[in-house]
């Protein structure tokens, strides 16, 4: 059974405008899943609705084989949502916090697995302070023990490191990374697309409340991912020349900086070709290298934005 099966998901407000358009996604249980999207593009409504803050205009979901939208309540017990935006009483402390969330779950406070989370996620040293106290680094990772606090199967992160130091961000990723090896099912949405790449299996990108595509990580950045050939000659070349463009076609000949750029296709097998083809033309090269498409070309180009 799949951690979520979203159908045909519509969302239209009263202006008009259209969030989701007849948007359908599987994700699969135990993933570490991104859902990327440029802004504008739906991800927050999509995760409102799943937080029972927006309703659909139509369509269906199906969390771990229950109904969204009939089971709302024990749907809502087996998930935890991390907002982007922090809203906590000021005068609690962020140990009061977890305890009256947990029961807002109908779970007796775990002091244990309170603890682990004060301390994994670097606030057991303020856990008496009130957060008005606290930073917006601190309040941000309370957000995150907040949505953990009732143990979920299904974990929504909605930009959870804005504003998160890098060496910070890193154990926060070590710590998601435990839970998802145990079994914990995470959604995550991100502008750090480096951190998508490498903490990811699965990835869904959105645009204008339309799914570009869905797919596995590996798969994506297999096949969808493309790579450059740089040539750099004794003398910088200033243009190709309609002649030398023609013969370099297949491989989109462009020059930067003095340099000949060549598209190879993404297995790069067209490598040799290219190599060969640009030798033909302009002799022997002094330097040579290949650049590979990380996640965030490929982002660009999908989303029309390269």
């Amino acid at each position: 059974m799949p951690a979520l099966i979203i159908e045909r998901l519509s969302k239209s407000y009263d202006a008009g405008k259209v969030a989701l358009d007849t948007l359908s996604l599987t994700i699969k249980r135990g993933s570490f899943f991104a859902l990327l999207g440029p802004n504008g593009a739906g991800k927050s409504t999509l995760i409102n609705i799943l937080a029972d803050t927006v309703r659909p205009s139509s369509g269906r979901i199906t969390l771990l084989g229950e109904d969204l939208f009939s089971q709302r309540i024990r749907c809502k017990k087996r998930m935890g949502v991390v907002p982007q935006e922090a809203a906590f009483d000021p005068f609690f402390t962020p140990r009061e916090i977890l305890a009256i969330t947990s029961g807002l779950f109908g779970r007796k406070p775990d002091q244990s697995w309170i603890n682990t989370l004060l301390d994994r996620l670097e606030l057991l040293p303020h856990a008496g302070k009130n957060t008005r106290q606290l930073s917006g680094g601190m309040r941000r990772r309370l957000l995150v023990a907040q949505a953990l606090v009732h143990k979920p199967e299904l974990v929504i992160l909605d930009e959870p490191t804005a504003g998160v130091d890098v060496e910070l961000r890193r154990r926060l990723w070590d710590f998601m990374r435990e839970l998802n090896a145990e079994g914990t099912t995470i959604l995550l949405t991100t502008h750090y697309l480096e951190e998508a790449e490498a903490l990811c299996d699965g990835v869904a990108i959105i645009d204008h409340g339309k799914l570009l595509t869905a797919q596995s990580m590996k798969s994506l950045m297999t096949d969808g991912a493309g790579s450059t050939l740089w040539l750099e000659f004794p003398q910088p070349l200033q243009e190709i020349g309609a002649e030398n463009a023609q013969l370099l076609a297949d491989f989109t000949p462009t020059i930067d900086a003095g340099k000949l750029r060549l598209r190879l296709c993404q297995n790069r097998a067209n490598f040799h070709q290219a190599y060969q083809a640009a030798v033909a033309r302009f002799g022997a090269p002094v330097d040579a290298g290949v650049e590979h498409e990380d996640l965030e070309d490929v982002f660009l180009r999908l989303t029309g934005n390269a």
